[in-house]
């Protein structure tokens, strides 16, 4: 089943592809602009434990409970919020001794196969389930219990957010995936060339 017009490509695997390189450059803003949360959350955790020891040498907190829970947000917000770019540079841990064995079109339909079956549905799932308490926790402006903490409804929407975005990325995938397996070849496309295994 390939997808070909005559001598040319369909124009529906055209728009696919398209589609599939607006979702990718939508995961490669995002991640990149998240992984600057590395430097800051490194910053301020190196602040709060240099400041735990301060404390003790003059008896003034120089940290506070906000910085603490800064600390955890911006992890919380690399990690979910990475997720989608990490998916598309096929960099999540694999756990298969099966996968690399196989060869480009094996492991093309486990991709596509296990995007359909497992990663949309888990998506859309999370997203379901995350909706009402996100939803809940910016109407009650929900905040940290601790004294001086930070609000909590910017972290908990991160969490939506992020199945979004690997929902979308998941979409990517999948169409990428799909075209390789039954579409026309198409040179630079990057699962034409063969990762380098580690």
């Amino acid at each position: 089943m390939t997808l070909r017009v005559g001598r040319g490509i369909h124009p529906t695997v055209e728009r696919l592809r398209q589609i599939a390189d607006r979702l990718d450059r939508v995961g490669d803003i995002v991640g990149r602009t998240v992984s600057w949360l590395a430097v800051l959350m490194v910053g301020v955790g190196a602040w709060n434990s240099i400041a735990r020891y301060a404390i003790k040498w003059t008896g003034t907190a120089f940290t506070t409970n906000a910085l603490n829970e800064a600390q955890w947000y911006m992890f919380s917000g690399l990690f979910l919020g990475a997720a989608a770019w990490t998916l598309k540079e096929d960099a999540h841990v694999r756990v298969d001794v099966l996968y690399g064995r196989l060869g480009p079109r094996g492991k093309a339909w486990i991709d596509l196969v296990g995007t359909l079956l497992f990663l949309l549905p888990f998506c859309v799932f999370a997203i379901w389930t995350s909706w009402g308490p996100v939803m809940e926790s910016w109407r009650t402006l929900e905040a940290s219990p601790d004294a001086g903490g930070l609000p909590r409804y910017p972290i908990r929407s991160v969490l939506l957010v992020s199945f979004v975005l690997l929902l979308l990325q998941g979409i990517s995938m999948a169409i990428r995936k799909a075209l390789f397996l039954f579409g026309p070849p198409q040179t630079g496309d990057p699962i034409d060339a063969p990762r380098a295994e580690p």
